[in-house]
Formats: C-alpha cells, structure tokens, sequence
C-alpha cells in the first residue's frame, strides 16, 4: 500500500484522489504519508520524493516512477519491506 501511495504522491496526484482510488479515506493517506516521511526523514512530500529517488527506492529514468521490486514486501511478509 505505502509503495502505490508513494508512486502516486511521486507523480502529484492528490490525497483525495489517491484515496478514492485505493478506497482509503483521506485522513488514511495523510496517515501512512506522515509515516513515511518520518521513516524517510523528510519534512514534505517534495523531500520525501527526493530523498525516495536518492535512496534508490523509485525507479529512475522512467515515467511515471515506481517503487523498484526489491523495495516492495512479498506476501508472506520475510524479506525486504517497502517505504
């Protein structure tokens, strides 16, 4: 969830926006952006996305950006955990 809210906050889509299309309320999305960006260190979205980009967590070199494979949990849980 936090990857598709990341790549939708990377492209400029808004909260409402991001919450209808992941049937979340908006108050939801601020939620999981605020964790992310503690967890990144980042004072706003525009830091998150940069420092995402500098961490090498969003693809680069394409449109729109996607959080990389390894970043993203697997379904059992083990491994690597995303933003």
């Amino acid at each position: 969830m936090d990857a598709r809210i990341l790549e939708g906050v990377a492209v400029g889509i808004s909260t409402a926006r991001l919450a209808a299309s992941l049937y979340l309320s908006r108050q939801g999305i601020e939620y999981r952006i605020g964790l992310m960006m503690r967890r990144f260190q980042a004072a706003n979205r525009p830091a998150l996305i940069s420092r995402a980009h500098s961490l090498g967590v969003l693809s680069v070199g394409s449109w729109p950006p996607r959080v990389l494979p390894e970043f993203l949990e697997s379904r059992t849980g083990a491994g690597r955990t995303g933003p």
